[in-house]
């Protein structure tokens, strides 16, 4: 029953109250003790009792105080330090202000007080945990509205995966012209054979996560570099139901709850940024390649172009650069007409494209020429790769029907530092001079800057 609006002052009252009540019965009591009645029942002996009962009431009162609401002080206390700490750690993201030894209470009881004190303790260690699961997806998502890159938001994602979410190795494959790629390991050996495992073909399939648990005693041919897995979790990535990619994580035990659940916050934003990330590549594929030839465009080329130079002359090493023209082209449009000559330079390009090392770069300079960009190519390097393009397209042909297309190809050299130019533009017009003496030489010839 509560008389006032304060726990201890209804304590006092009841404590005191039941002391007087004793002091009352007391006189009475001792009678049948055999204390005599002409002492038990004097009003000294009343008052003496009543204020024995009173203090006695006190007394238990001080006591309670001391001891009970000691403990209850420590617990408002550490309420309001984390109440405080809440809001400093929602807009800093620094935990260190009530970690769960910071802010828990010492239980040193095993009533109802002790029982405060745990449930207190347990309180602190959700609000962590959930603060650190909310700072944690706050990051990952951060970073997904940063990163517009396929390679460099697969490698972020992977990263946070590893921080917050307990992964020793992992994987991230995307889906490009119906085959699923690489775009980002870490921690794995092969990441070829982990990409092409029947669970991840399962994931993509099913649309369902796959779990797979390695007992203790099943021997690994150590797909996995730095520790032995204990779980590996398979995560297709998805948006609007549509499959964009594949996760993969593992760990040396098994994932937690905990661990679990924030690894599908995160997947929930992941489709979304990979899917946005992958219509961001689409879109600068278009922008760079020639639609026709599925080069690189003039632009986007002579950009590389520029980054290749800038390379070759921080550390002193070749380039070069072949220009490439199809003979009498503008007779084949005339003869043939406009689609048979797209077939040839099409045809061209593509004996071209598959004859450069891989490292070159080819794009469409303007019309039927060409230029190709070869890194750490010296003079000689030019030579014979402008004669091999050269013998490959006069040993090719385009068929029109009954009748057969042959074109020949005149090509123009020039590399650094054998050519002491400054610009990338330098190389550009020597390798244009050069294949205009080839065309004034007779066409179907290499010539390279003197």
């Amino acid at each position: 029953m509560r008389i006032t609006r304060k726990v201890f002052h209804d304590l006092a009252i009841w404590q005191v109250g039941f002391g007087l009540c004793i002091g009352l019965v007391f006189p009475p009591f001792v009678m049948l003790l055999g204390v005599p009645r002409d002492t038990a029942l004097t009003p000294q002996f009343f008052a003496a009792c009543l204020f024995a009962g009173a203090l006695s009431g006190v007394v238990n009162y001080v006591i309670s105080r001391r001891v009970v609401g000691a403990r209850l002080r420590i617990l408002a206390e550490r309420m309001t330090h984390v109440e405080q700490s809440l809001g400093s750690m929602t807009s800093s993201g620094d935990l260190s202000g009530c970690t769960p030894a910071e802010c828990s209470i010492v239980v040193d009881s095993e009533d109802e007080i002790g029982e405060s004190a745990l449930a207190f303790n347990r309180l602190v260690e959700a609000l962590s945990a959930s603060m650190r699961t909310q700072l944690a997806v706050r990051s990952f998502s951060e970073m997904l509205t940063s990163q517009l890159e396929i390679e460099s938001l697969a490698h972020e994602a992977l990263r946070q995966f590893f921080e917050h979410a307990g992964a020793a190795g992992g994987l991230i494959l995307y889906e490009a012209a119906g085959e699923l790629k690489v775009a980002a390991s870490r921690g794995l050996r092969d990441p070829l054979a982990v990409a092409a495992s029947g669970h991840v073909d399962a994931a993509v399939r099913s649309g369902e996560r796959q779990v797979v648990t390695i007992p203790d005693d099943v021997r690994l041919e150590g797909v996995l570099a730095d520790f032995r897995p204990g779980e590996v979790l398979v995560f297709p990535v998805t948006y609007k139901n549509f499959p964009l990619g594949v996760v993969v994580l593992a760990a040396g035990g098994a994932f937690s709850a905990d661990q679990r659940a924030l690894i599908d916050l995160f997947l929930q934003g992941l489709g979304l940024a990979l899917n946005n990330a992958i219509a961001h590549d689409r879109l600068q594929n278009l922008a760079a390649l020639d639609p026709l030839t599925g080069l690189y465009n003039r632009r986007f080329g002579l950009g590389r172009l520029h980054e290749e130079f800038g390379r070759a002359l921080r550390v002193t090493a070749p380039l070069g650069v072949l220009m490439l023209d199809i003979d009498h082209f503008k007779a084949v449009n005339d003869t043939y007409g406009h689609l048979v000559g797209d077939r040839v330079l099409k045809s061209v390009c593509s004996i071209a494209r598959s004859s450069l090392r891989e490292g070159d770069i080819l794009l469409r300079y303007g019309g039927e020429e060409l230029l190709a960009v070869l890194p750490a190519a010296s003079t000689e390097d030019l030579r014979q790769m402008g004669e091999r393009l050269r013998q490959a397209v006069e040993d090719s042909a385009v068929s029109d029907g009954e009748k057969t297309v042959r074109v020949t190809l005149s090509a123009g050299g020039a590399a650094y530092p054998n050519q002491n130019v400054e610009h990338e533009d330098g190389l550009i017009r020597l390798a244009d001079e050069a294949l205009y003496r080839a065309k004034d030489g007779g066409r179907n010839r290499v010539e390279i800057a003197r």
